[in-house]
């Protein structure tokens, strides 16, 4: 199968006085300043800068109008262009960009990559081969073997979830961007809704296991998902990325959630496996698309990144080339804050399938950490739909897993977790949490992360979700 497309992106930031309008006619200034420069050096590398967030800067600004007078922090979106060029000329393109006024910054982002990969090179995750042995006609029903659906601390808690009206997700839409699902697979049929965005790649691996653990059908074979009545649909990153969050949060409602299942090399990316990589709100553009989603009061669930990386390092606090120039390390939240709750990876319980991976709960050593991490979920030995290494043969819809892994296999369980507590809400005809409010809640609820010899309390990944104390919390007034 092919792998994900990985491409790097080039972002232009105008400054927002330059009043600057992409049109198919060429570019122009609606505030009057002299661009003649500019249209002269995009004439001469015969490149083009393409809104990033909409077909024209009228549009952007008028959807941004149309959110609620209080949503903060609404971002300018219209200031943001993508320009697609030869890879090998993109950061002379960037370069070259930054010396016109028109211009506030120009960088270059790593490619974007699914967080599926481990740091080391003697590890990988997510590499699982298929079975060769043929599977039964009718698949064994393999909820035995998904702990993280078990009473806490072992689990989430989600059999106490379901005893509730709505409390399987029910009303809640849910998008997921990567790039590539198995539409087809036998256990993810009902409550699946189409790609929504962009076009999916060929390896399609590792988003179906993402779908079996939040809506593995209720169907007394294969998995069962966290939320199986929440509607799922799909974004794909076949476009620039932060064109993809933006199109899909205009697609969902206040307390539906967005799923973020990427990362990309930082600054301490050392090119051996994932090491180092990080959370793309690390990015400008990234960091503004998921506070645009926010804003909406769309739940934004993003992977912290399998980089093993501490967020809390100082080497963050230095912009890439090309930043602008008012840019602030995000993971920083006294900086400034994109509103997602960021996911990062524990040890299952010991025993699970056989493994040990530590104590309970604590840090897996890929799992980036700091005080940003909101939650944690299993990072390993995740059962779900898809690779067949538990389940296999000839046929690919009926091929499930047992060890899918990274913070990948984390952050849905904890998109689960939200979907089951809005559900709940909805069913009672109440408001869905905010993105803030449910970020405290699964910061002040849960069975807590625990330590191993290698990984101390001080390296956070934060709390476990557990529905039997969230969905009371979240019932009961902020205060």
């Amino acid at each position: 199968m092919a792998d994900f497309p990985k491409q790097r992106e080039l972002i232009v930031m105008a400054n927002p006085q330059a009043g600057l309008r992409a049109t198919g006619v060429g570019l122009a200034s609606v505030s009057g300043i002299d661009v003649a420069p500019l249209v002269g050096f995009l004439a001469s590398e015969g490149v083009t800068l393409k809104p990033l967030f909409g077909t024209s800067e009228e549009q952007i600004q008028a959807e941004a109008k149309l959110l609620a007078p209080s949503a903060a922090n609404v971002p300018d979106l219209s200031v943001y262009y993508h320009v697609e060029a030869p890879d090998e000329k993109l950061e002379y393109l960037a370069a070259e960009f930054r010396k016109h006024s028109a211009v506030n910054a120009a960088y270059v982002k790593p490619p974007a990559e699914p967080a599926a990969t481990g740091p080391l090179q003697i590890e990988r995750l997510n590499d699982m081969l298929p079975r060769e042995e043929e599977p039964p006609a009718v698949s064994p029903d393999f909820t035995a073997n998904q702990g993280y659906l078990n009473v806490a601390p072992e689990g989430i808690d989600a059999y106490y979830a379901w005893t509730l009206p709505g409390g399987g997700g029910a009303g809640v839409h849910i998008i997921d961007c990567e790039w590539a699902w198995n539409m087809g697979h036998e256990d993810l049929v009902a409550n699946e809704g189409p790609v929504v965005v962009g076009t999916g790649a060929d390896d399609d691996n590792h988003g179906t296991a993402v779908q079996g653990e939040i809506g593995g059908n209720r169907n007394g074979f294969g998995v069962t998902g966290i939320c199986p009545d929440a509607l799922r649909s799909f974004a794909a990153f076949s476009l620039p990325t932060a064109t993809v969050i933006h199109t899909a949060a205009k697609l969902l409602n206040p307390g539906d959630i967005l799923l973020l299942e990427i990362h990309r090399a930082g600054s301490k990316a050392t090119g051996v496996g994932q090491q180092g990589y990080i959370a793309i709100e690390w990015w400008p553009d990234d960091f503004d698309a998921i506070q645009y989603a926010t804003s909406r009061g769309v739940v934004v669930v993003e992977a912290a990144g399998n980089g093993a990386q501490d967020l809390d390092d100082p080497i963050y606090n230095t912009p890439a080339a090309g930043f602008p120039t008012n840019w602030k390390n995000p993971f920083n939240r006294a900086n400034r804050d994109s509103g997602a709750v960021l996911v990062g990876a524990g040890a299952p319980p010991l025993g699970t399938h056989g493994s040990n991976w530590g104590p309970d709960r604590s840090r897996l050593d890929f799992s980036n950490y700091g005080a940003s991490i909101d939650a944690q979920g299993w990072g390993r030995e995740v059962t779900s739909s898809g690779y067949g290494d538990l389940q296999g043969g000839v046929n690919r819809n009926a091929w499930y897993t047992n060890t899918f892994s990274g913070t990948s296999s984390a952050s849905p369980i904890v998109v689960g977790a939200i979907a089951c507590i809005q559900g709940v809400l909805r069913n009672q005809g109440r408001i869905p949490l905010s993105p803030a409010r449910t970020r405290d809640l699964l910061r002040t609820t849960g069975s807590p992360q625990q330590a191993s010899p290698t990984s101390p309390l001080t390296q956070r990944i934060g709390n476990r979700p557990n529905l039997r104390q969230l969905i009371p919390a979240a019932l009961q007034p902020p205060s």
